[in-house]
C-alpha cells in the first residue's frame, strides 16, 4: 500500500471536526483499504494529497473510502475540503507542476461525470496518478 490512505486518516484526525468524526477506519488496529488506482504511488507527500484527492473525488461522486459521508452535504462539502488539502499540501511542497497535474485531473473529472462518460474519469486518474508517481 502507498500509505496515503493511511497518511490521510491521521491528518483528519489531528485536524478534527466533522471529517475526522466521519472516519471509517483508518486507525492503528484498522489501516484503511488499499486504493488500486494509487498503489504505484511512493509514501511520502505526492501520496497525501493523491489519497486526499482521490478521498475528495469519492465523495464528490460515489461513497468515499475513509470517511462516512452518508449525508449529502458533508460529502460535497468534506470532497471540497480535501481537494483543498491536497493542493495546498503540494503548494506548500512549490511543486507547481504537480498543483496543475492534480488541478486538471479535479476538472477532468467534473467534465468526465457531466458528460456520464466515467470511463474518462478512470483514464484521467491513471494519467495522473502515474505522473505523481514518477514525481515522488
Amino acid at each position: 500500500m502507498s500509505g496515503g490512505g493511511a497518511q490521510l486518516a491521521d491528518a483528519l484526525r489531528a485536524e478534527g471536526g466533522l471529517l475526522a468524526a466521519a472516519l471509517r477506519r483508518g486507525g492503528p488496529d484498522d489501516p484503511p483499504a488499499d486504493e488500486p488506482l494509487l498503489a504505484g504511488v511512493p509514501s511520502g507527500p505526492y501520496a497525501l494529497t493523491l489519497a486526499a484527492v482521490r478521498e475528495g473525488y469519492l465523495l464528490h461522486y460515489a461513497d468515499g473510502n475513509l470517511v462516512d459521508a452518508s449525508d449529502a452535504d458533508l460529502a460535497l462539502l468534506g470532497g471540497d475540503r480535501l481537494y483543498a488539502l491536497a493542493l495546498a499540501e503540494l503548494a506548500e511542497l512549490g511543486d507547481l507542476e504537480a498543483v496543475a497535474a492534480l488541478a486538471d485531473l479535479i476538472s477532468d473529472c467534473a467534465r468526465a461525470h457531466a458528460d456520464d462518460e466515467p470511463a474518462q474519469a478512470v483514464a484521467a486518474w491513471e494519467r495522473a496518478a502515474s505522473a505523481i508517481a514518477r514525481r515522488a
